[in-house]
């Protein structure tokens, strides 16, 4: 049975949690190419939201309303519950390295900035990667990810 559309642009709509996360680290990319500011714009409204709320709690009240109200929530279609649990997954994993980067005195030189352009680009890639197979229908299958995902759900 395909999925119908709605399904599949719920599906895109919360792969913007992890890029909205993703943003802040890679910020001297997008000073060096002005060009990818406009990739930012659809995550722009959580950005603000998310950073709205005092105390760094924006992150936490979207992660546990996502978390408590799709994906433990069985009368939501398996498609939605899928990929918003995995984009749940990959903003921990942008936010662990986000801290790691303001904890380790790693410094703000080249190497600081080539991590975090790599980060930025890698989440970019998921990103667009889930963009297409959730506009196909099909589960974007990140490898490690997909399974923990799937072991959750079932």
């Amino acid at each position: 049975m395909p999925i119908p559309i709605w399904q599949r642009l719920l599906g895109l709509l919360v792969y913007v949690l992890p890029w909205s996360d993703a943003i802040p680290i890679g910020q001297h990319l997008l000073i060096q190419f002005p060009v990818l500011q406009w990739l930012t714009l659809p995550a722009l409204p959580l950005f603000i939201l998310e950073r709205g709320i005092p105390f760094g709690l924006g992150n936490l009240l979207v992660f546990f309303l996502l978390f408590l109200a799709v994906v433990r929530n069985p009368n939501v279609p398996y498609f939605i519950r899928f990929n918003t649990l995995q984009a749940l997954l990959v903003d921990i994993v942008i936010v662990i390295i986000s801290y790691a980067f303001a904890i380790l005195p790693i410094g703000g030189g080249l190497m600081m900035r080539t991590l975090s352009s790599t980060v930025v680009v890698g989440v970019l890639a998921i990103v667009i990667f889930a963009l297409i197979e959730c506009s196909r229908g099909r589960e974007p299958d990140l490898p490690g990810l997909s399974q923990a995902v799937r072991m959750q759900l079932y």
